[in-house]
């Protein structure tokens, strides 16, 4: 008899009822504000088998297109197979940076004779507290930290999936849903974070009120998503955020954007300020700009490579005297977007993958019954099939087998197709280390110091991401991995206006290379495809 499905959980399926009612059966937390009458659009989910089995889409559906539903208005008509659907607002493992030197505390918002200032402008009569939000808006995964402006401590940390989702798993398409269905992702993006303000408000005991300024990071598209700006730009030639091209034309002093929080209906005080850190260039964005400031990059010494691994993938090289950057569209499969038993970093995810005694076991996040395989699981899984024999450089698994069982008792495979979208985005990010690597003049062994930055950074495998030629081979020592980066480097930005300052006067030295520009483009991006270290 089919069920409905969702993770390791399952209900013997009958026609008639929808998703919502299944989410209730198998206690699955499906967001709502609307009682279930579709209008809040909310409960978004994906259905990744048994779609036919389901009713047509009804009108509040009319902004969803492919897989995606809305819990509360799919009904399932048919019995003919099961049915398996995802919530799109799971709650993430955090992975923030290692801890570092204290932060700077010269906040943008203060305290003097009983009146909250933002810089000189008076916001109100204080209440007690001055709280600040540091927020990265990842295409994949949102992060939150609530701050302390006065002493710098974190009160609270949250992360989850990004809603936005339905309008497509890359920028690009986010970009096109953006222009079919003007503002949705926009009202998608505040929503969640207007819903989860609410739950830590609520847990905390705090008021809106006290929170006086956030400090939002995320790629040009996303940030400017955030803001409400039109993206349109950034998805043609030459691929610019209108921010960027009003600073280039010299209309505006920064790429840097600043509104009052009653206008973008965040619910921080209504007065308090929405501060967007500035964008480098093209699709290297804010959170890159937050990363630098996270490594206090101008104060390294020698050659020094961030790598921002991601939906897009960031790099920026360093000698401390030129900064170069660029973008590489990699793609969702290292966070588990198009991936067959693909999921982000959330209990239940395969998230470390070893060979034994001739067979392959695994731990998972919360140890938790595996679910499917996150960012880490799958790098793991790459280098020990390569270092078995059991697949080739090509990504051609022995015996030609279409999959190989990860974790078969629960029916978690890595198929020939995975392994495909993978090199893909391991290829287009090593093409973009190499790439500025040559035009900076130096080779991999030359590198002081790596930093790996992203959502699974702190628990990469090191040794198995050097094999696969995710990051360059240098010795083990020089990698390190800061974890969520842009958070930190928000944070920063949230306590000092010092480093906004600072940011602001080196963003315009960075070198934007457009990779698509080198002569050899094609011909690196295939040689990334191999599962192999990078070479020189």
């Amino acid at each position: 008899m089919p069920d409905v499905i969702h993770g390791a959980h399952r209900s013997p399926l009958e026609t008639g009822r929808t998703l919502f009612d299944y989410a209730d059966d198998l206690s699955v937390a499906v967001p709502t504000s609307c009682r279930r009458t579709g209008r809040c659009r909310e409960c978004v989910v994906e259905v990744v088998k048994g779609y036919r089995n389901l009713g047509g889409r009804t009108a509040p559906e009319a902004f969803l297109r492919d897989r995606f539903r809305l819990a509360c208005q799919a009904v399932i008509e048919r019995g003919e197979t099961d049915v398996e659907f995802r919530v799109q607002r799971r709650r993430l493992r955090i992975l923030g940076a290692p801890a570092g030197a204290p932060l700077e505390l010269a906040p943008m918002v203060t305290e003097r004779d009983g009146q909250v200032l933002y810089g000189e402008e008076t916001i109100g009569p204080s209440r007690g507290r001055l709280l600040g939000l540091a927020v990265d808006v990842g295409t994949t995964t949102v992060v939150i930290e609530m701050v302390d402006l006065r002493t710098g401590a974190s009160l609270a940390v949250s992360a989850f999936e990004n809603p936005q989702r339905f309008g497509g798993s890359d920028v690009v398409s986010r970009i096109a849903y953006d222009a079919e269905q003007p503002g949705e992702l926009r009202r998608a993006i505040r929503r969640v974070i207007d819903r989860e303000l609410q739950r830590l408000y609520a847990d905390l005991g705090v008021n809106r009120l006290d929170v006086y300024e956030a400090v939002v990071v995320g790629n040009a598209t996303m940030r400017d998503l955030f803001f409400g700006l039109d993206v349109s730009t950034i998805g043609h030639l030459p691929f610019r955020s209108i921010t960027e091209l009003e600073w280039r034309a010299g209309l505006r002093a920064s790429t840097a954007v600043v509104r009052l929080a009653h206008q973008l209906g965040v619910l921080i005080n209504p007065r308090g300020r929405i501060y967007g850190a500035p964008l480098i260039a093209s699709h290297v964005g804010a959170d890159t700009s937050a990363d630098l400031v996270a490594v206090d990059i101008e104060a390294q010494q020698g050659v020094t490579l961030l790598i921002d691994i991601g939906t897009n993938t960031e790099v920026v090289v360093t000698d401390g005297r030129r900064y170069l950057a660029t973008s590489s569209p990699a793609g969702p499969a290292f966070e588990g977007g198009a991936i067959r038993h693909g999921m982000p970093g959330a209990d239940g995810a395969i998230e470390s993958v070893a060979l034994q005694d001739g067979r392959l076991t695994y731990t998972t996040i919360g140890n938790a019954l595996p679910e499917g395989i996150c960012g880490t699981g799958l790098i793991d899984s790459l280098a020990v099939l390569r270092r078995a024999g059991w697949m080739n450089a090509l990504g051609v698994f022995a015996d030609r087998a279409k999959e190989i069982a990860i974790a078969p008792e629960q029916g978690i495979t890595l198929t020939r197709n995975d392994v495909s979208l993978l090199a893909q985005a391991k290829g287009a990010t090593s093409m973009a280390q190499r790439v500025l690597l040559r035009t900076l003049g130096v080779h991999p062994q030359d590198i002081s110091q790596v930093f790996l930055a992203g959502a699974f950074a702190n628990a990469l495998d090191v040794p198995n991401a050097i094999a696969i030629g995710l990051v360059p081979p240098v010795p083990e020592e020089r990698v390190r991995g800061v974890g969520n980066a842009s958070v930190r480097g928000a944070k920063a930005l949230l306590l000092s206006r010092h480093k906004r300052d600072a940011l602001e006067r080196l963003v315009p030295r960075i070198e934007h290379v457009e990779l698509e520009a080198e002569p050899d483009f094609f011909d690196l991006y295939v040689d990334g495809l191999h599962l192999q270290p990078i070479s020189a």
